[in-house]
């Protein structure tokens, strides 16, 4: 029996475990995880280095190893989600409605948990620990599948959290880690409906469109993220500037960073050099449209190809557009449905980009940087969906949620 389903199985049967457990024992055990993390923060951190050391053996970019590395600070941050969460509600058993019928049959639309969930997520370590936590609050077992740039930090971050589990009253078999990452067990993994009810994958847009494109189990599909800030006419100069800067800077390897600038043309003529000139100093590579060229020297020319591409790296697509309209045009034609930002002062224009714009979440006077589960509130997030069924933008508890019907009778029959 290979692995993968060895491990499948045993989540199965964990799972009606798990979807009993109440709210403090799940809470219970989410504290002893950051405490566990915490304590072997040396132990997580060394290991990690062996992968940063593979990688970079191999070639990976600085952008990708950003996305791998873990530091003393973001085991901390991850510490304070799980801390977070447990002060959140949880979902389960939550009346989501109720009514009664004229035959008297009262009807209670409940939340249960999804059962078992399969996470196929690339380099980052961080979502071992963001997955387990959700899937353990909302009472789903996970199966984890990383990336080989990962193993040594998958390894260590899975090892301390069933150190924490034997701990608590949750059984530790709930969260169980894939060592097997050939393409072989993950086409597997695609089509083991018989053990998991979904799949999340989290990555690169190749690795999702692979998942939702092979698996025969129901995917709960996250999006790549070419997201973009429109600097609209009425735009304030030093918070365009600052907004645009941060949203293309802050961390440029995420999926909610900024990959194309719009600007009107009115603030283009005023301002784009100062923008430009901020852009610079962070080191970021600017990809320029013609009208752009004409206005500042010495940009790189824009391709037909980069107002597609999510550069996850320190390069900006920089186009002027003659108005708000064409700013939408251009983002419903070549974003992703992630994030989208308007920088304006003019009710109008605002209104009209939020109606208009087909996106997860849309801003008005602020960073995409914000598209996250812990800046909304959620304590962490399983991903960020850029689909319209089930579940849309950051994915907290809810989204790992299903429904059942509990119908009471007085012994009607029909």
């Amino acid at each position: 029996m290979s692995e993968l389903v060895k491990k499948a199985q045993l989540l199965q049967a964990v799972s009606s475990e798990m979807a009993v457990k109440t709210t403090e024992q799940k809470n219970e055990a989410l504290r002893l995880i950051a405490k566990e993390l915490l304590a072997q923060s040396t132990f997580i951190i060394e290991e990690n280095e062996k992968d940063i050391s593979k990688g970079r053996e191999n070639g990976l970019n600085e952008s990708l190893i950003d996305r791998l590395a873990l530091s003393q600070q973001r085991i901390s941050e991850m510490a304070d989600a799980l801390n977070q969460l447990t002060e959140l509600n949880d979902p389960i058993g939550d009346v989501i409605d109720e009514w009664s019928r004229p035959n008297e049959l009262q009807i209670n639309q409940v939340r249960v948990p999804l059962g078992v969930i399969g996470m196929i997520y690339e380099a980052r370590p961080n979502v071992t620990v963001d997955a387990t936590s959700l899937c353990l609050k909302t009472g789903n077992a996970v199966l984890l599948r990383g990336s080989s740039s990962a193993s040594y930090s998958n390894q260590a971050l899975v090892q301390v959290i069933h150190d924490a589990l034997k701990k608590s009253s949750l059984p530790y078999e709930a969260v169980q880690l894939l060592h097997d990452t050939s393409r072989e067990t993950a086409s597997e993994m695609f089509k083991l409906n018989e053990y998991l009810d979904v799949l999340i994958p989290r990555g690169g847009a190749g690795l999702i469109q692979t998942v939702v494109i092979n698996a025969s189990v129901p995917v709960l599909e996250t999006g790549v993220g070419n997201c973009h800030i429109y600097l609209d006419e009425t735009a304030k100069k030093d918070m365009g500037i600052s907004i645009a800067v941060n949203a293309k800077t802050q961390r440029p390897s995420v999926c909610n960073a900024a990959e194309t600038i719009l600007v009107h043309e009115q603030w283009a003529q005023e301002h784009l050099g100062d923008l430009i000139v901020a852009l610079q100093e962070k080191n970021v590579q600017i990809r320029a449209c013609k009208r752009a060229n004409e206005l500042v020297d010495g940009l790189h020319e824009a391709v037909e190809a980069d107002w597609s591409t999510e550069f996850l790296d320190y390069i900006v697509a920089l186009k002027v557009v003659s108005n708000v309209s064409e700013a939408i045009t251009h983002i419903n034609e070549y974003g992703t449905k992630h994030s989208e930002a308007i920088i304006s002062e003019t009710d109008v224009n605002i209104a009209d980009f939020f109606q208009r714009v087909d996106a997860a979440a849309l801003y008005h006077n602020a960073s995409t940087r914000f598209t996250d589960g812990f800046e909304f509130g959620f304590g962490a997030e399983i991903g960020i969906s850029t689909q319209k069924l089930h579940a849309r933008g950051p994915m907290g508890l809810t989204a790992l949620t299903s429904a059942k019907y509990i119908v009471r009778g007085t012994g009607q029959i029909k």
